[in-house]
Parts: structure tokens; sequence; C-alpha cells
């Protein structure tokens, strides 16, 4: 027994000086098990070819790429040399000799999206507004001069042209009235002038109005992030189809905050196809101008419901005014097409034609009463003018 336990104890000994000299001068020979500190890497030699699925969107962001633009827009701004030159008493000892007014070159960035083959680009009015000047930049390094096709400061989109052939890459139309809050979208332009860029979020709200924005709103909210720049760029789905056009961000110090708006292109495409039509937009016009019917408002009038809006105004002269409509009169319907609040109202009014006789339901001192009026043409903004 004594030699056996003698037997085993150098049999150790023996092993252990063999794994001690293996570990020290050569630790390859070791299985895994037994390595210490060593970490054991896999890599995927297949990256970014392939049949293994891809996580993200380089395929909706490739697709959308060569259709958007980078649009640079300058004109020529007098302003005055000094405040003292417009002094009628400096005036009447030196005369107007000395012009005041001294021009100096002002210049804007923004984005645009190519919507046609031969050369169209949608983008926002505020973009190419009062331009003297438009250079239209591809993706793909070209660039062209471009002229303004017509422009709807009421919706805030524009209609610009290029000429570089007929074979350029135009965007795909996706469906916005399909799309759902939470969805996620691509924003694709050139924020700050850094360059084409693309930023990724959800559809935050749906039809959001009373913005202050333009007179007619039916935005998309959204959190992908949209700086200064962006304006006229794409707001893409993740098939790469446009759902919208960027038009705004709430910001107080102009940096993105993750709420942007988009113009659904259930509004861009009806606008767009007008003004390549014809260079403007026609809408239906009245001459009416209301407030929301709230709760307090409708006790006053001794009303059951809010269901319509306060005429609050009409313009002298105006079609409203000539058929008899007053102020303090509340529309219920038009043309028997019921009115929730006043954007209803308005997009009610702005898609009827230009001389339609349409009829307008009232309340007039409890009483309802039916009014015929002629349909005018929407005057165009003073600013466009």
């Amino acid at each position: 027994m004594r030699k056996f336990w003698l037997l085993f104890a150098q049999a150790t000994t023996v092993g252990l000086a063999l794994l001690f000299v293996i570990h020290t001068l050569r630790p390859s020979l070791l299985p895994n098990a037994a390595r210490s500190g060593v970490v054991t890497l896999y890599e995927n030699n297949t990256s970014g070819s392939g049949n293994l699925p891809k996580v993200g969107f380089s395929q909706a962001a490739q697709k959308v790429m060569p259709a958007v633009v980078n649009v640079f827009t300058s004109n020529v701004v007098k302003t005055p040399a000094a405040p003292y030159m417009d002094d009628p008493r400096f005036r009447f000892f030196f005369g107007d000799e000395f012009d005041n007014n001294v021009p100096q070159q002002s210049s804007s960035l923004g984005s645009g999206v190519i919507v046609s083959h031969d050369g169209y680009i949608l983008t926002n009015h505020h973009v190419v507004e009062s331009a003297d000047e438009i250079e239209v930049a591809l993706a793909d390094g070209r660039t062209a001069k471009g002229h303004i096709v017509g422009s709807d400061p009421d919706t805030d989109l524009a209609v610009i042209k290029v000429d570089l052939g007929d074979n350029l890459p135009a965007i795909t139309f996706g469906q916005s009235d399909q799309a759902h809050v939470g969805d996620i979208v691509l924003a694709v332009g050139n924020p700050f002038g850094v360059g084409q860029t693309v930023t990724m979020g959800i559809i935050s709200a749906l039809k959001r109005n009373h913005l202050g924005l333009s007179t007619f709103e039916n935005f998309i909210q959204t959190d992908a992030a949209i700086n200064p720049g962006n304006s006229g760029g794409a707001l893409v789905d993740v098939e790469g189809n446009l759902l919208g056009v960027n038009s705004a961000i709430y910001s107080p110090n102009g940096g993105s905050l993750g709420i942007g708006f988009a113009i659904p292109t259930s509004t861009a495409k009806k606008v767009m196809e007008q003004i390549i039509q014809s260079g403007s937009v026609t809408r239906g016009w009245v001459g009416i101008a209301v407030q929301e019917l709230t709760p307090e408002l409708a006790e006053s009038f001794k009303l059951k419901d809010t269901q319509g809006v306060l005429i609050a105004e009409v313009v002298r002269g105006s079609p409203a005014d000539r058929a008899g409509i007053k102020a303090g009169d509340i529309l219920i319907s038009i043309d028997g097409k019921t009115l929730a609040d006043s954007t209803a109202m308005l997009e009610t009014i702005s898609a009827l034609p230009p001389g339609k006789v349409s009829l307008l339901k009232l309340l007039r001192n409890q009483s309802e009463i039916a009014i015929q009026v002629k349909v005018g043409k929407r005057p165009r903004p003073k600013a466009q003018e």
C-alpha cells in the first residue's frame, strides 16, 4: 500500500511539472478550457454580402438619396448704409447724392425632391421665396440652374425645374393617408449645409394644425432629426416611398428637439400637379373669417352642441357679403357636408371650383337658414403679390 501511494505521488508531481513547463513555454498546446486570460472571438466573414438578412434601412436610404437634392438660393438685398441718411434734415442739406441703399448678397440653403425624370423638383415655398438665382446639386455631384415653375404660400410648397435630361432619379410617392402613429420614417436632406444626411424616427402625430405655419395645415409630426437646411427634403417610409415634404421644426434655438413637421403627400401631390399644369394653385373662396365654436360660445348662443363654426368676419364685397351672410351667423354645412371645425371649413371651401353655386346652411337667431353663394377665387397672399 505504501508503495502504491509513493508511485501515485511521484506520477502527480511529474504531471504537474510537465503541465507547468508546457504552460510556460508552449501555452498554445493547451485546450481552450485551460487557457488563462484568452478570449475567443467569433467573426462573421460575410458582413455586407451573402444571404444573411440586414438589420437597418440601408436599402430605403439608397433608394431615396439619389432623388433628394440640395437647393442653394441667392438674392440681392438692399440695406440702409446708415439710419441718419433717411433723415429729412440730412437730405435737406446734402440732397440725394448719397445712396442709402447698399446692395448685399444674401444666400440660403435647403433641400428638394425630384418628382419626375425630366427634372421637376418639389420643395418648400420659403426655400425659394425671393430667390434671384437657384442652384440645384444632385447626389451624384451634378449641378444645374433651377427656375421656379410656381409656388403656393398657403401650403408652403413650390416646384422648380432643372434641365439635366430626362433620366433623373425620381422618388416614388407613398400613401400618407395610410400612415399611422408609430410608423418608422427616415428624413433625408441637407442640414446646416453639411451634405446629404439621413436621420431616423417615428411618426409622432398626424393631422397637426393650428400651428400658425401656413394657411392650410395638415402636418405629419415626426421625431426624426430635422434641422435648418432640411426644408424641402423627403420624409419616407422604410421602403423609401415619399410620405411628406419636411417643412418646419419646433425649436427656440434652431436645433432639432424631436418635433418636426412635414407636409403629407396627399396635399403635396395635388398642389404639385396644379403648379406643373398651370403655374399656380386655384382654390375656392367666399370671404369669411371664422373661429371655433367652443362650449362657452355655444352656451351663449343657446345651442345644443358645438357643431359648426362661428362666422367672425365677412369681407366687404366678397361672395359671402353679396349673398347676405353676416358676422355672428353659425355655419353648419356646405353642400350637405357638415363642418366639425374651422380646418374642415377651410378645406371644404378651398376645394370648391370658382364659379360654382354652393348651398350654405347657417344658424341665425337659433333658426336654420340656407343661402346660395357663388364661389369666388381665393386671392393670392399679399406677400406673393
